[in-house]
């Protein structure tokens, strides 16, 4: 697996997308209607995604809940109350499932729940993708890749970067070896700690 994304919590959307349009990056709603996410795309590795609530409305919530998907709807509790900037991460494959992925999470008796989820674009692109929550918080969460390519070609944002050229993430120290297993990306530099501490980016060489 590969780095997806990297989450940013905002607490009001729009004004976060005007912040980061003003440091010179290009930012794309996720949804036509009523978003409550933002994208910022780069051609190559992983994307910035600019997170005002949990992805899920209350009653999901509350089925998680009941369905005994407790770890699950904790992690979107956690992702409503974190505060402003960088928190969480997520890995992605480019299959249909997760096999290699839950052998992996099998074998060190890891749980975690499957699921679907679509979204269209305002380029009318229907996105879909499969979702893996581990219910250890402190373990990324998993998609599989968008059936249709939503990162622009060989682009530039305004301000020069190009890509994220590496990301530092916490963990429990038991937890490295399960990642590192997952992910072979050299962008992720993992360590003791918990969340996203920091990136970098590369800029265009002129």
């Amino acid at each position: 697996m590969k780095v997806s994304h990297v989450l940013y919590k905002v607490y009001n959307l729009h004004e976060a997308v005007i912040n980061f349009e003003k440091l010179g990056f290009k930012v794309e709603y996720g949804s036509k209607h009523n978003p409550h996410n933002a994208l910022i795309y780069f051609s190559e590795g992983p994307y910035i995604e600019l997170l005002s609530q949990a992805p899920v409305p209350s009653y999901v919530h509350f089925l998680l809940n009941i369905l005994g998907k407790r770890p699950v709807a904790r992690r979107f509790q956690r992702w409503k109350n974190t505060p402003e900037g960088f928190f969480g991460l997520c890995l992605e494959n480019y299959e249909k499932d997760f096999t290699k992925e839950e052998e992996i999470l099998s074998f060190y008796k890891q749980k975690y729940f499957i699921t679907k989820s679509t979204r269209t674009d305002p380029s009318n692109r229907n996105l879909k993708w499969k979702l893996l929550f581990p219910y250890n918080l402190q373990l990324p969460f998993l998609m599989t890749y968008f059936n249709i390519d939503p990162k622009p070609k060989d682009f530039v944002h305004p301000n020069g970067v190009k890509e994220i050229s590496s990301i530092s993430f916490g963990t429990d120290a038991s937890l490295i070896p399960i990642i590192n297993e997952l992910c072979d990306d050299d962008v992720l530099e993992l360590h003791v700690g918990d969340g996203v501490k920091s990136l970098t980016y590369g800029e265009h060489s002129h």
